[in-house]
């Protein structure tokens, strides 16, 4: 199986490597780097992340940069959300702060190639919830099932709401599997049922 290699464009300056490799060195472990990795890429909760990598903690599909002192491994699915990203160190009267500007990781750079999981995420964030929106609603992915059904959560104005089933397959349904034909159906996973408590 060839893998397309992925170009990463992510800057971290000298001044980053050099308070990263401090930290490294602090930790006692022998062959310990740094992580990097986007949390919910791809939309409004993306959060870029810097973690500890001890040995054999890298995952399959990583990509390893040697810097100045150390190694760093970057998320495979994260490298497109990491384009243009950069890690500074600045140091000041409070000690120094590490800053990650990652422009990328909340813009979805979706290809057919990419995971169901970040395709369905862009359908959601681009076509599905800004219809919710208007009733105060919204519905994120949970997870995608081995039988190829999105399970979703929904919130906002849409928990609770009778008219959820028809939203969900007249409209979620529909828009994701036009977008994304391998998908089978979508599961919603909200409790609606909230509502009701008072009957008993």
């Amino acid at each position: 199986m060839s893998e397309q290699p992925q170009e990463l464009n992510v800057t971290i300056t000298d001044s980053a490597q050099e308070y990263l490799r401090d930290l490294l060195a602090k930790q006692d472990c022998e062959g310990i780097a740094i992580r990097m990795f986007v949390s919910n890429p791809g939309t409004p909760n993306a959060e870029t992340c810097i973690a500890y990598s001890r040995p054999g903690e890298e995952k399959e599909g990583d990509l390893e940069m040697q810097l100045n002192g150390f190694k760093a491994y970057f998320e495979g699915r994260s490298i497109p959300y990491l384009d243009e990203a950069r890690v500074d160190y600045s140091s000041d009267k409070m000690g120094g702060q590490l800053t990650i500007r990652a422009p990328n990781s909340r813009m979805p750079k979706v290809t057919d190639d990419s995971p169901i999981e970040d395709r369905i995420n862009y359908v959601l964030y681009s076509d599905v919830n800004p219809g919710l929106a208007s009733h105060g609603g919204q519905v994120s992915l949970v997870e995608v099932t081995e039988d190829h059904y999105a399970v979703l959560k929904f919130g906002g104005g849409c928990q609770g709401c009778g008219m959820v089933d028809m939203t969900l397959k007249e409209g979620v349904e529909k828009t994701l599997k036009e977008k994304i034909p391998e998908l089978a159906g979508v599961k919603d996973i909200t409790d609606h049922s909230d509502k009701s408590q008072a009957y008993y």
